[in-house]
């Protein structure tokens, strides 16, 4: 019996053996570098960098001109009538002379043409648009870094929670051996009527608790492998950590002063307020005269005649009168103003109230330092007092430990 069970002992740490063969300890490195390379959340904010660079070089179009070709068959009445309409998008435009007859017969009309404009100076209103396209881009950049910052600390944070859990395993086991001993001692000595039986009725409840811990541990491993798993997207059963250094005390040094400007939330929102310093930079700019250069060619034709008669067949198909011109044009919002200083007072407030949550984000900030500092201190202060316990234990605990 006893060849036996020592066989199978054999085969299972050799079994164990292989398996941590082929599954090598993942650092934290590792984890944070495979998080920052395959989490959804990165690749989302990197689209969002390409969609603002793309937005740039849409705002960059302004600077060339505009050409807009026209090419138009139509078979229509030719009556025209003396009048103004008002501006509308309803009737079509007629040009020709009035005929003095209402006639419903038809000719072919056409027409082909080209218009070239181009705006050789706006003040800056160009110029200001690429750059809130560009800090749309830089806005895009930090809130990438963020999530990176963000992902890397939660990659992390699950893998020092896996430490810690495989730690509380180690640790609950004990806690099973030493309830199992204490059972079975007290057990002999309740057989042998030199304990009450009452103390092993309350050995086999703090087994039983010792055992429920254990598997709670086991438990918060499993859901920390889950956690890094979903990170990193490694594979739940590669999933295995080499942590030798986490149970290191770490050296007493002193911790550099806390900068909130370089910290990836507080890069984020202030990249917000430069977005929001270059709208308002674009309205500023948007109550000046807009001065055009244009140039028109076009021809067209007609089948109809100067008396109101048609010519037939296929006359108008083809457009056989020309015209070409060039001009510059100058338009003026002059009723915008108040429109446009409601919107600068609108974009104001929206400035000043990205500052202002900067500043409680530099606040927050500032108080998270001040906690994990004072966590650290405390956290190595117990770790220091523990240790200095077991080497130089005193009597009383020394012999609490032998008994």
């Amino acid at each position: 019996m006893r060849r036996l069970v020592t066989i199978l002992l054999a085969a299972s740490v050799a079994l164990i053996a292989q398996q941590t063969a082929t599954l090598p300890g993942l650092t934290l490195g590792e984890i944070v570098e495979d998080t920052l390379k395959n989490y959804p959340s990165i690749r989302v904010s990197q689209e969002q960098i390409n969609a603002a660079s793309a937005g740039i070089q849409l705002a960059r179009t302004a600077y060339l001109p505009r050409v807009d070709a026209l090419a138009q068959v139509n078979r229509a009445t030719r009556n025209n009538a003396f009048g103004m309409l008002l501006p509308q998008s309803v009737l079509p435009a007629i040009s020709g002379p009035v005929i003095g007859s209402n006639n419903f017969g038809t000719v072919w009309g056409s027409a082909v043409g080209v218009l070239v404009s181009w705006e050789p100076f706006d003040f800056g209103l160009r110029q200001a648009n690429v750059e809130i396209a560009s800090s749309a881009r830089a806005r895009s950049e930090a809130t990438l870094k963020r999530t990176e910052f963000e992902m890397a600390v939660s990659a992390a944070d699950a893998y020092l929670t896996l430490a810690a859990a495989q730690e509380m395993v180690r640790a609950a086991q004990a806690g099973v051996d030493r309830a199992d001993i204490i059972l079975r001692t007290t057990r002999a000595l309740s057989d042998a009527q030199l304990r009450p039986g009452a103390d092993t009725s309350r050995a086999e409840a703090e087994r039983a608790a010792s055992r429920t811990q254990l598997i709670q541990a086991q438990q918060a491993v499993e859901v920390a492998r889950a956690t890094i798993s979903q990170f990193s997207g490694i594979d739940l059963s590669r999933i295995a950590i080499s942590a030798q250094r986490l149970l290191e005390l770490p050296p007493d040094e002193a911790l550099a002063p806390m900068n909130p400007s370089a910290n990836p939330i507080a890069a984020e929102q202030s990249a917000a307020i430069e977005q929001t310093r270059a709208q308002l930079r674009a309205l500023e700019r948007s109550y000046f005269p807009r001065f055009f250069a244009q140039a028109s060619a076009f021809a067209r034709g007609t089948g109809a005649e100067l008396d109101g008669n048609r010519m037939g067949a296929l006359n108008g198909l083809a457009p056989s009168v020309q015209n070409y011109g060039v001009g510059f044009t100058v338009t003026f919002p002059v009723f915008e103003l108040p429109a446009i200083r409601a919107r600068q007072n609108a974009q104001a407030a929206t400035m000043r109230a990205e500052t202002a949550r900067l500043d409680q984000i530099a606040t927050d900030l500032r108080a998270q330092w001040n906690r994990a500092v004072a966590s650290l201190q405390g956290s190595r202060r117990i770790c220091v007092q523990e240790r200095e316990e077991w080497i130089f234990p005193s009597p009383h605990d020394a012999r609490t430990r032998r008994a």
